[in-house]
């Protein structure tokens, strides 16, 4: 499990060092979960579970009130969710979740970035059998021994808890995302390092050094389109 936190990681370092790009996507799917439903995250589970990952990637105050007011007045732009899935370099697996409120232009430019870096687009189901939705959570200062004691005390349903780089790491079904933040926060833990609903591999695979070359341009070039908000993969990216 340790090398899959390794690539949470990555992905988060990589966000953090894009933030506007970042901030613009969390607009989006602010503004989508809060039209979903009430604008309230109390009231509103959908909403309350991007705002808590927002607020792991320190997204300004301002923009999230813009997203939230913009669902609450008389904006009515229809946004769909749509999965892409396709394989990079050596048998690579991507998965491309995004967010659009345009379909005919998503698909040809997730279909391009493919193309041009040396991958190609699956069919539906070809690549997310072999990924598991799950809820990642980050925190520091407690203990292995101290964050177990926690989840069970709350009785929630956890997949597994690892010490990984000075932070204990909880990995649960997403279903379980309230109820281990719930837990955490009990004990007056309310800042995590991540606070995710992800896609995990089931297996990770290593890329030669210019395979993966390629293939880290393939997951930039996926990135950096407009409508993408998420991207998963089985690589194990080394330094």
């Amino acid at each position: 499990m340790g090398r899959k936190w390794n690539n949470i990681k990555e992905k988060k370092a990589s966000k953090d060092a894009n933030t506007s790009r970042v901030y613009a996507k969390f607009g989006v799917e602010i503004y989508v979960a809060a039209k979903k439903g009430e604008p309230d995250p109390e009231s509103n589970r959908a909403l309350k579970v991007v705002l808590e990952r927002a607020k792991t990637y320190n997204v300004p105050k301002a923009i999230i009130d813009r997203a939230l007011d913009k669902a609450k007045g008389s904006a009515d732009e229809n946004y769909h969710e749509l999965r892409y899935e396709g394989f990079g370099p050596n048998g690579s697996m991507v998965i491309v979740d995004t967010l659009t409120n345009n379909v005919n232009r998503t698909a040809p430019a997730v279909r391009s970035a493919f193309n041009k870096h040396g991958g190609s687009m699956g069919v539906s189901g070809s690549v997310a059998y072999m990924f598991d939705s799950t809820a990642v959570f980050g925190v520091t200062g407690k203990s292995l021994d101290e964050v177990m004691e926690l989840m069970l005390e709350a009785d929630v349903d956890v997949r597994d808890i690892l010490e990984e780089d000075e932070a204990v790491i909880v990995y649960a079904e997403p279903d379980q995302f309230h109820a281990v933040q719930e837990a955490f926060k009990s004990a007056g833990i309310t800042e995590f390092t991540v606070a995710e609903l992800t896609m995990l591999a089931q297996n990770d695979i290593e890329l030669q050094p210019d395979a993966q070359l390629q293939f880290e341009k393939l997951i930039d070039a996926l990135e950096d389109l407009e409508d993408v908000q998420q991207v998963y993969h089985n690589v194990e990216l080394s330094e």
